[in-house]
């Protein structure tokens, strides 16, 4: 599960100013951090540790440029440190990102090969249809299954009251199943009920195909 959108946004009068960008096209960056009990993505747990998750966003107009990761306060989690860039033209938005893990070729930043996964890059679009959302996604680099994922969030609002309550379900095949599956065979891999209140949130996640659930709460600084 990937938190939340960064939460503090800052005019950045001086980086448009530096660019020579017009004043009619502000540029903003947006600064944030999640504290979360496990950190468990696309169905998948990364480690049973508590995980402190930051992120910086640049964006301006159609554009956000941005940074978010993923460190374990303890040695039972992974650590991880992405890069991205999103293209988004009213509903519809397009995303690149690098998925980096550095713990596993510390020093080894620009080895991007395709046998090694320390970088996995991942091409994703999605659009935001109002009664729901969906999201389709490859990896094109650092994935030996070139592995796809697809997900759909609906918003819940008639349970919502004074919090936003959404369900997501995702599907993929390679990296998102259980080791036991067939070779790419996609699979149901989450069924996510996601709740938040504030800068509080929380999910109930399941994954049918590891028959495996979890509770993940956190909070949002």
């Amino acid at each position: 599960m990937r938190m939340r959108t960064l939460t503090r946004t800052l005019a950045a009068a001086a980086a448009i100013a530096a660019a020579g960008w017009p004043a009619a096209a502000p540029a903003e960056i947006g600064i944030g951090a999640d504290v979360v009990s496990r950190y468990v993505w696309r169905g998948t747990d990364f480690g049973n540790a508590v995980s402190v998750q930051p992120g910086i966003a640049f964006s301006r107009e159609a554009v956000e440029i941005g940074a978010w990761s993923s460190w374990a306060i303890s040695g039972g989690g992974a650590n991880e440190n992405d890069l991205y860039v999103t293209y988004s033209v009213g509903q519809v938005s397009v995303t690149v990102t690098d998925y980096y893990f550095p713990v596993s070729a510390p020093g080894d930043f620009f080895n991007f090969s395709d046998e090694d996964g320390i970088h996995v890059l991942e091409a994703s679009a999605g659009v935001d249809l109002g009664m729901a959302s969906v999201m389709a996604a490859f990896n094109f680099l650092g994935d030996a299954d070139d592995s796809f994922w697809v997900e759909a969030s609906i918003p819940l609002a008639a349970l919502s009251g004074d919090t936003e309550v959404g369900l997501t379900v995702g599907a993929g095949n390679g990296v998102y199943t259980n080791d036991g599956a067939a070779e790419g065979d996609p699979g149901l891999v989450s069924i996510s009920l996601d709740v938040s209140d504030g800068d509080y949130f929380a999910s109930y996640i399941l994954n049918p195909d590891a028959e495996i659930s979890f509770l993940v709460f956190g909070r949002s600084f």
